[in-house]
């Protein structure tokens, strides 16, 4: 089965974290080291209806694998996660991400990511946190390490003080727990490594991949 796409999204010009978050329940957090990898197992998230791909800087081959995904998957918006630094931000840019996802977040990789076009999800932990981005006009965020810092009794904690922000939980978030986050109002999608099992990547199973992807059809949120 493969999902038919919207081929409009990959021309325009620039993207908004809240395009992104809204193109499907999950974004996948992946770790790559080979390119030739990378372009297939983009196809494989592709033909699941999974096209939102965060490749993590967790690598030294990850900018390589970025730019592959790129060049040879158009029906995929490649992202690049971890990012730190303003290089970083700069680095993905060039290699074609068109969208980036940080750890954390201060003004330097804000202004970075702006500068380079960047739609940006940084990671925030904290309601000081929240209020930092906030102040640099950043509404959608990640919420990380989801379990970790809270989980869903968190962010419905938040609700009430920050009820103009939307989240996209990531750490420690399953295909079994994330239909609980997904519940929450001011979630808009979760971010998981489930969807590219190390196993399955070592194996080179596109098959069992594709059908992770396509079972994330099964889960529910809430209207944005």
């Amino acid at each position: 089965m493969v999902v038919k796409m919207d081929r409009n999204l990959y021309t325009a010009e620039k993207l908004t974290a809240l395009q992104v978050m809204l193109d499907a329940p999950v974004i996948p957090v992946i770790v790559l080291t080979d390119t030739r990898q990378a372009v297939l197992l983009a196809r494989a998230l592709v033909a699941g209806g999974i096209r939102m791909l965060e490749v993590t800087l967790r690598t030294p081959r990850a900018l390589a694998c970025i730019e592959a995904i790129a060049r040879d998957v158009p029906e995929a918006v490649v992202g690049a996660g971890t990012v730190r630094s303003a290089a970083d931000a700069q680095a993905c840019a060039m290699a074609g991400a068109r969208f980036a996802v940080s750890p954390g977040y201060t003004h330097s990789v804000g202004q970075a990511c702006r500068d380079a076009g960047l739609p940006l999800l940084p990671g925030v932990a904290t309601g000081s946190e929240i209020m930092m981005a906030q102040e640099d006009g950043l509404t959608d965020l990640k919420f990380f390490p989801a379990m970790q810092a809270g989980g869903p009794s968190m962010l419905n904690a938040w609700s009430g003080p920050f009820g103009d922000v939307r989240f996209c939980p990531t750490g420690g978030v399953t295909l079994q727990n994330a239909s609980e986050f997904l519940a929450l109002p001011n979630v808009v999608c979760v971010g998981g490594s489930w969807l590219v099992p190390a196993a399955a990547l070592q194996a080179c199973d596109w098959a069992h991949i594709t059908q992770l992807a396509l079972d994330t059809a099964g889960l529910r949120r809430v209207p944005a």
